[in-house]
């Protein structure tokens, strides 16, 4: 048995993700006091509790099948959390615990996704990690995943479908993905998934200008980031772009130290709100980032899939820091979690927080909006092409539709609109084939379908709006001065 990671009561989460990153302090302590004194002090809720322990007795007692005490606890617990209609708290028994414990390691093994759960099913939260078998098979975000291995989703919790997903490097998994109004199968050969939240380069055209990419809040992301600035300082760059698109949090000390970097000691990068509507704040300080400052121009590119830790990032820039923020409106959740554990292997993850802009302003369900609008290409949002048969001449379906606007969008002379494999269409595989050197067949196997989706990856990244929008505003700032 593994030795179980002891998390303090205090530490709070900001994340949609099912991966957790979790650090230390001292509120523990007080907290678990005042739920105690609650308890003991409150006749109504002690009585409220007996009922519990009543009806536990009951069944324990007199219930003619056979009764597994330990699964009815767990029921009432989950039954608990569940009843608070909120998809950030949960009961987490044993084995969803070790699961959760996992996501604090250096890296773990499965697909590369992130998931959260929409309307009672789960949906990708985030972009796929890059190079996992989630991003190699064209996963996107807010894909909606109906089965795995032919086992519905629906029903079943966030932490029960993340342990049936996860599994050993190199064996299989089959997703069955609604995207809009098309439903698809995907099959992905598990490998290990490493948990790098940082890449940094110079940008291809503006060697001056240092492009970051941050997936995540996690242990070590401060750390990623300082050493990426200095290497990319070192490099030549005078000004960065932030990309936050498709991040879905993470780990509140390390977003407070990673925006104090950009912010004057003493502005304000977040304040909070309990339950009572009492508030504080925190502030950008020596203490909070090292010392270590960021004055370079800097701008923040976001999207709809960027979420709590990012989002405090973003605002913290553009309210305090009066940087631009670039991209579409964020995911809107303004909620912070702890994690307690409760001493028998299992754990609670709770919100206990309401989180505020500098301004005060709570963006829960709302997100927050950019100074400057731009998104991807409207190809960018196409679905991946189903794997579960090869494609061809004379064939008709919306996954037919599919490929044609796919081909389209690739500058291909076919119809976008339409779902036949036409002549059009088999002539335009012929040539892409032809292109990249594939066997020409004009079918749509395995192997051509992956070649069409990495064609569309480049085409993507070459048509990035918001990207290109975040270097000329940096270009615009340096002719100023």
């Amino acid at each position: 048995m593994k030795n179980k990671r002891q998390v303090p009561f205090h530490q709070y989460i900001i994340s949609i993700a099912c991966v957790a990153f979790l650090a230390g302090g001292s509120s523990y302590i007080y907290f678990d006091y005042q739920y105690k004194k609650q308890v003991s002090n409150n006749p109504a809720q002690t009585s409220e509790l007996k009922k519990v322990d009543d009806l536990y007795n009951e069944i324990v007692n007199n219930y003619v099948g056979k009764v597994d005490e330990k699964k009815l606890v767990d029921g009432a617990l989950k039954g608990m959390t569940e009843s608070l209609d909120d998809p950030y708290s949960s009961y987490l028994n044993e084995p969803e615990a070790d699961e959760l414990d996992q996501s604090l390691s250096g890296s773990f093994e499965g697909i590369g996704a992130t998931m959260t759960m929409t309307e009672d099913l789960p949906t990708v939260a985030q972009a796929p990690i890059e190079g996992s078998p989630a991003a190699k098979a064209g996963i996107k975000t807010n894909d909606t995943i109906l089965k795995v291995d032919d086992e519905e989703t629906q029903g079943k919790t966030l932490s029960q479908i993340v342990s049936k997903i996860r599994g050993k490097k190199g064996t299989e998994v089959r997703l069955t993905i609604k995207r809009g109004e098309e439903t698809f199968e995907l099959k992905l050969t598990r490998d290990t998934i490493p948990l790098e939240t940082v890449k940094g380069e110079l940008d291809k055209k503006e060697p001056t200008i240092g492009s970051i990419k941050i997936t995540s809040f996690g242990e070590n992301t401060y750390n990623e980031l300082k050493e990426t600035i200095k290497t990319l300082r070192k490099d030549g760059a005078k000004s960065f772009v932030i990309d936050l698109r498709q991040n879905p949090g993470g780990l509140l000390d390390q977003v407070e130290q990673m925006a104090s970097m950009f912010l004057e000691d003493g502005k304000t990068i977040v304040k909070f709100e309990d339950k009572n509507g009492n508030t504080s704040e925190d502030v950008a300080s020596s203490k909070l980032d090292g010392g270590f400052k960021v004055k370079e121009p800097t701008v923040v590119l976001v999207d709809e899939g960027s979420a709590s830790a990012s989002e405090i990032f973003a605002a913290a820039l553009k309210e305090s820091g009066n940087k631009k923020i670039i991209g579409t409106k964020t995911f809107g959740k303004g909620t912070v979690q702890t994690v307690k554990n409760l001493n028998d292997k299992s754990e609670i993850k709770l919100t206990v927080l309401k989180w505020l802009t500098p301004k005060g302003e709570w963006i829960h369900e709302k997100g927050l909006e950019p100074n400057v609008k731009a998104d991807y290409p409207d190809y960018a949002y196409l679905s991946p092409i189903s794997r579960d048969k090869t494609l061809k001449s004379g064939d008709s379906s919306p996954v037919v539709k599919n490929v044609n606007a796919l081909l389209n969008a690739l500058g291909y002379e076919v119809n976008a609109d339409s779902s036949d494999f036409s002549e059009q269409t088999t002539a335009a595989v012929r040539a892409l084939q032809t292109d990249n050197v594939l066997p020409v067949t004009g079918e749509v196997d395995n192997e051509t379908a992956a070649q069409i989706e990495i064609e569309i990856g480049k085409k993507i990244k070459n048509n990035d709006q918001a990207y290109d929008t975040g270097i000329k505003e940096l270009q615009n700032i340096s002719k100023k001065d």
